[in-house]
């Protein structure tokens, strides 16, 4: 990563990365397909109904692990050995013991949640038994993504990938299994916690039982608080992003939910189609932190910048070719969830609607990304929370209850795209000028 062409080890770093985000995606769609090819598209509206709850609590783990990253990556590229082990063993505690914290409150808030997006009465009581069910699961969730995170600063990205493998596979046998014996909704809920034990659990002996720096030494419990700031720091504000996007798109889910089943089904379908193309433009943004944050630890600040234009393009390239695909192939993809021609049609005009413009977002995430690994995270959250979510957030409560289509409803994404990606291009340019003075 300090030395040599980085093109290629930016592509070889962020391939595996974003199949293990692929992947992460199959569980949802591993759920959905299944419900909606076995149950009806009631339990597929209802698991549906829960992706963006489950996203607030996904996006607070991803934004924390993003700071572990970032952190362990730059004492990497500075060769301060001590300071890593310290940092993953702080790591791992702070995984711990927020996921059994949102866990708890996640299970005190189901009720109250479920109720106020206004779920359709034939839909409530499957949408609230799987959240139930799988905050279960969501401390070993929330575990392998800081043990990914750790793996990741060190630049071993296929780790995580197989361990994700062996579970997915895991996911989906489970799921039909479960579903066959009538579980329902709960069987592919228990499922997916059970496929998260199983990924947690390979990486955690992987990290018990390595001779790297890396090495989680279970006989030094310990944090330090020092660290535990310096990655809450950067962590929190993308945490609190994620979180602040997730809530956003409750309240967009809360708008579909008013169009009845059939945009719900639809939207879900669509969601874990469009999510795998943001895997690949997600996957050359953290592949951007990263490398960044290991150059900036060794004081290579030139090469930050040539990393990061090569991460934009690789990311918008990437975006666009995958957005062809989806798009080319959009009915027959949507027929897998549910062969309901409404559901096709209305899962079709989501997909035309988000994943065309998507690129646009590559500005967003890899250059918010660059500035995380220079340790500047705050600003670029703050920015993107008002471009995005006020954007969209604006949206819900002036043009749509004007013209309650589902066609704007969706033209929100690529509009709140665009604003936020205005003012971070903006803000890279100010930390770029910055960086040059000192």
């Amino acid at each position: 990563m300090l030395q040599g062409s980085f093109w290629d080890k930016l592509i070889i770093f962020a391939l595996p990365l974003a199949l293990t985000g692929v992947l992460q995606q199959l569980f949802n769609a591993a759920d959905v397909a299944v419900l909606g090819k076995y149950v009806g598209k009631n339990a597929m509206a209802a698991v549906g109904n829960n992706i963006s709850i489950i996203g607030i609590m996904v996006n607070l783990f991803l934004g924390l692990s993003l700071g572990s990253n970032v952190v362990i990556a730059q004492f990497i590229g500075a060769r301060q050995s001590e300071r890593v082990g310290a940092a993953v063993q702080t790591s791992f505690i702070l995984a711990l013991f927020t996921g059994l914290g949102i866990a708890v409150i996640g299970e005190i808030l189901t009720g109250p949640i479920i109720n106020w997006l206004e779920v359709p009465l034939e839909v409530k009581a499957m949408a609230e038994t799987y959240l139930r069910v799988y905050l279960l699961g969501i401390p070993v969730m929330g575990i392998y993504n800081f043990e990914a995170a750790i793996l990741r600063a060190r630049g071993d990205t296929k780790t995580p990938l197989i361990a994700l493998a062996v579970a997915s596979i895991a996911n989906i046998g489970l799921n039909v299994l479960f579903v066959t014996w009538g579980w329902g909704v709960a069987g592919v809920a228990v499922a997916t916690d059970l496929a998260n034990v199983i990924s947690a659990g390979i990486l955690f002996w992987t990290l018990t039982h390595t001779d790297d720096i890396l090495r989680l030494r279970l006989d030094k419990w310990h944090f330090q608080g020092e660290l535990l700031v310096k990655v809450v720091k950067i962590g929190l504000p993308a945490g609190i992003q994620g979180m602040v996007f997730s809530l956003s798109n409750i309240l967009i889910q809360a708008a579909i939910n008013s169009l009845g089943a059939d945009a719900m089904a639809a939207s879900a379908a669509a969601f874990t189609i469009e999510i795998n193309v943001y895997c690949f433009l997600s996957a050359f943004a953290q592949a951007t932190t990263t490398f960044v944050s290991q150059n900036y630890g060794a004081g290579n600040i030139v090469r930050c910048y040539q990393i990061t234009k090569v991460g934009l393009l690789l990311s918008i390239a990437a975006t666009m070719g995958m957005a062809v695909i989806v798009l080319c192939f959009a009915q027959s993809l949507l027929a897998f969830f549910n062969p309901d021609p409404k559901v096709i049609e209305l899962g079709i005009t989501r997909l035309w609607y988000i994943v065309a413009p998507e690129f646009i977002q590559a500005f967003i995430d890899v250059l918010s990304g660059a500035m995380r690994g220079y340790g500047f995270s705050l600003a670029p959250a703050i920015l993107t929370l008002l471009g995005i979510c006020g954007v969209r957030i604006t949206w819900l409560y002036t043009l749509f209850p004007a013209y309650p289509t589902y066609d704007v409803l969706m033209a929100c994404y690529s509009v709140s795209w665009f604003i936020a990606g205005l003012f971070i291009v903006l803000l890279y340019r100010f930390y770029k000028h910055h960086l040059k003075l000192n």
